[in-house]
């Protein structure tokens, strides 16, 4: 009777999705010294590696993934001929370019980088109504996003003030076109959406205290 083996004392798999008889008969291929078996054997492979995905038949390039993951899992030394290009071991085990963090620090974080992104692309507008109504837009959607911060109330005049600093003094709302959006206009909305304030959040809990739990 052959002794039992547990996960932790074989060695790991290359790829866990194909599980561990898969990776076996590719051992055995290795193994194999004529170049025409191992040939056979390694197509035979590839058709059980294919029922095992048998949703990704019609995308395109199956066939190439299963051979690449094939060479993969025989850590690039299996010698058999392959219909594709073979993968080269120093191409997947290169590291991608580190990508660039955007770093941001704005003054007023509550108002989000997409606000000043928006500021930016309104100053390099030509004036006119289009750009009124940029402003105005801006504006509105800035007093919204300090009310989801403070939860209470703001003046108009602290966002006009705000919009200006951030726009370097160059974006102001017209007075036709004040006063802003109400903020109960704002608050009200949320409350629809189930981000009311903390009276309404007590208002539930008293509500659902009462209910009798199973």
């Amino acid at each position: 009777m052959e002794t039992l083996l547990y996960n932790t004392q074989r060695s790991p798999l290359i790829i866990p999705e194909y599980g561990r008889h898969v990776q076996i008969m590719i051992n055995q291929i290795m193994e194999t010294k004529e170049r025409e078996e191992r040939n056979k054997m390694a197509s035979a492979v590839i058709g059980i590696m294919g029922n095992m995905n048998p949703h990704l038949r019609d995308v395109p390039d199956f066939q190439h993934k299963l051979w690449d993951q094939l060479f993969i899992m025989s850590n690039f030394g299996l010698d058999v001929d392959c219909p594709f290009e073979k993968p080269l071991k120093e191409v997947l085990e290169q590291k991608p370019e580190r990508l660039s963090y955007p770093q941001k620090t704005p003054k007023y974080r509550f108002y989000g980088n997409n606000i000043k992104s928006m500021i930016t692309v309104a100053m390099g507008w030509e004036d006119g109504d289009l750009k009124n109504a940029l402003i105005l837009n801006i504006a509105n959607h800035m007093k919204k996003c300090f009310l989801n911060w403070n939860k209470d109330t703001v003046q108009d005049e602290v966002i006009l003030n705000h919009l200006l600093e951030l726009s370097d003094q160059k974006l102001r709302v017209k007075e036709e076109d004040l006063p802003l959006t109400d903020a109960e206009e704002f608050l009200k909305f949320k409350s629809k959406n189930g981000n009311g304030s903390k009276s309404n959040h007590k208002q539930r809990n008293k509500r659902n205290n009462g209910r009798k739990r199973y």
